[in-house]
This record gives structure tokens, C-alpha cells and sequence, in this order.
């Protein structure tokens, strides 16, 4: 995608721009996981993470109205970037994942990992959990189970299953019709993890005061044992017309604000320490780049909630 310069006003500063911290601790890190040689479908998702860093300058890090009704300048709380880590496919590349984001997170009060596609969950997860692997839960926001065999972006929660995962703290949203067979969803069922349909999401309704309950209720499952938990984001759970750069994204699919909604509410709970945004193709995004846009503001949604956390 090719545009004009972005227009410069010291008022209005941009996000993504993330200033050098100094001290041992930061509200969010920040680190590109770009994996994609083991996808089950040709991508291009290696190319994101840098794309979604660059959207992100399009973005004010502002809200207009934060807990007390007053605008929030996220550009207050501390974001460090750790860069990307280099080749985190196969054994050896998720082994350095892994340790990269367990350093970055020891830093952070949470974490969010650009991918790649939805194969950066296992090392994102499990670096992220540590020892803590016996207690914590996961969270997706996809329209697919990813159970299926072999190692590839559709096998990641099977593979955390399979690592020492409880699947009964295992909370998936967003499962679509049609986006999985019925072996995987007999799977899901026999394993005993909690599945919300998109139609159970949308028969909630209430805006996003419903969905919001539905994140609480996912995190009581997922957190239940005391443990950190784990969020998913695969952008695939939206509607393609929203997310025409995931491969496997269908018509009929949450609308942009719905996923932006469920992340920011998911991240406002301290439950959750870690996040992941997969399955963005930002070499097959469409022109105007809505895509790779809108994960880089469930980056900031992510940012939100932090800065919305009870104190």
C-alpha cells in the first residue's frame, strides 16, 4: 500500500512511535513472532509484523473518555518493543520465541506478540506461562478450533493441549459454521473445552455490554485455577469484508468493532498477561490496508485496557 506523508501536528501525536524507556518495567511489551512455514495455506503473514508497527502511526493513542469520563493519553503508559524474533518456526525457532517472550514479559505487565500466523501461539503461550503452564488458561477469538494433527497454524491448541494445557480452562470464541469439520468439533467437545459459536455470541446481543459479558464468563473458565491467561486474537473470526488479509476468513464473520470490543475488554482484566494477534496476511491485504489496520488497533485496544485496569 503506498500513500501520501502523514501530516505533522506536535497536538496530535501518533502511536507506534514508542519512545526509549528507561528503568525495569513497562506497561506493555512489544515483540514481532512472524511465523509462516508451517501454514496450511500459502501467506505472507512473516511480512505483518513490521506492517502492523507502521499502521499503527495512523493512530492517535487517545481515548476520548477514560474510566472517569475524562481522555486517556495512552502515550503516557510505557511500550517497549523488542523487535522481531528471527525465524520462530520449527523446534529451534520456537525454542527462541519462547525465551524471548518470557524475557520481555518479566519486564512488562503484559505482552502482546505481532505474528505471523496462528503457529506463534504455542511458543507466545508457553513462554509466557513459564512454570505457571499447571494454572493457566487460554482464550482464542477464532472462527476455527485448531485441533487439527501435525504442527501448522491449525494445531496450536492442540499442541498446548497435548504441552500440559487443562482443556477444561481452554475458552473458544467466535467458532464458526462451515470453518471446521465435524471430527474437529467432536474433538473439541470430547476434550471439554468451553466453545461459544459466533451464533451463541450474537444471540447475547446487548451491544458491547454483552460481549463483554462474554469475555467475563471466558476468563472465570480460563482463570479459574488462578493462572495467567492467554488471548488468542486470530483476525479470521471477522467478516471478510473487514479482514479480506486472513486467508481463511469468511463472509458472515464479527464485525470490526465487535473483535476490537472483545479484545479491549479482555485486556482490562488482570487475568490476562499475554496476547497474540495471528493470521493477518499483510501481503494479501486489500488496498487500503483494513486488514493490518485493524490489528494495530486491537494493539491499542489492548493498550486500553491496561490503561482501564482497576488500580
Amino acid at each position: 500500500m503506498t500513500s501520501a506523508p502523514l501530516p505533522h501536528d506536535p497536538l496530535w501525536p501518533r502511536a507506534g512511535g514508542w519512545p526509549a524507556r528507561t528503568g525495569s518495567r513497562a506497561d506493555l511489551a512489544v515483540i514481532g513472532v512472524p511465523t509462516w512455514r508451517t501454514s496450511l495455506s500459502t501467506t505472507g503473514a512473516h511480512a505483518t509484523p513490521a506492517a502492523v508497527r507502521d499502521a499503527l502511526r495512523r493512530y492517535s493513542p487517545a481515548l476520548i473518555r477514560g474510566a472517569d469520563g475524562a481522555p486517556v493519553d495512552l502515550g503516557e503508559l510505557a511500550v517497549v518493543d523488542h523487535g522481531d524474533v528471527d525465524e520462530p518456526d520449527r523446534p529451534e525457532g520456537e525454542a527462541r520465541a519462547r525465551a524471548a517472550v518470557g524475557a520481555a514479559l518479566a519486564g512488562a505487565r503484559a505482552l502482546v506478540a505481532l505474528g505471523g500466523d496462528n503457529a506463534l501461539t504455542v511458543p507466545v503461550a508457553l513462554g509466557a506461562w513459564g512454570d505457571d503452564l499447571p494454572t493457566a488458561g487460554l482464550v482464542t477469538f477464532d472462527a476455527h478450533h485448531d485441533l487439527r494433527d501435525g504442527v501448522s497454524n491449525g494445531s496450536p491448541v492442540r499442541r498446548l493441549v497435548e504441552a500440559g494445557l487443562d482443556p477444561a480452562r481452554v475458552v473458544q470464541v467466535g467458532i464458526a459454521d462451515f470453518a471446521n469439520s465435524a471430527t474437529y468439533a467432536r474433538r473439541a467437545r470430547d476434550l471439554g473445552l468451553t466453545v461459544v459459536t459466533l451464533d451463541d455470541l450474537r444471540a447475547r446481543g446487548n451491544g458491547a455490554a454483552g460481549l463483554a459479558d462474554v469475555v467475563r464468563e471466558a476468563l472465570d473458565v480460563a482463570g479459574g485455577a488462578g493462572g495467567p491467561v492467554h488471548l488468542d486474537v486470530d483476525v479470521d473470526v471477522c467478516d471478510r469484508s473487514v479482514a479480506p488479509g486472513c486467508p481463511a476468513s469468511v463472509p458472515g464473520g464479527l464485525a470490526a468493532w465487535e473483535l476490537r470490543a472483545l479484545v479491549r475488554a479482555a485486556a482490562t482484566d488482570p487475568r490476562v498477561r499475554s496476547v497474540d494477534l495471528a493470521e493477518v496476511d499483510a501481503t494479501a491485504d486489500s488496498p487500503d490496508g483494513r486488514t493490518v489496520r485493524l490489528a494495530a488497533l486491537c494493539v491499542l485496544e489492548v493498550l486500553a485496557g491496561l490503561a482501564l485496569r482497576p488500580r
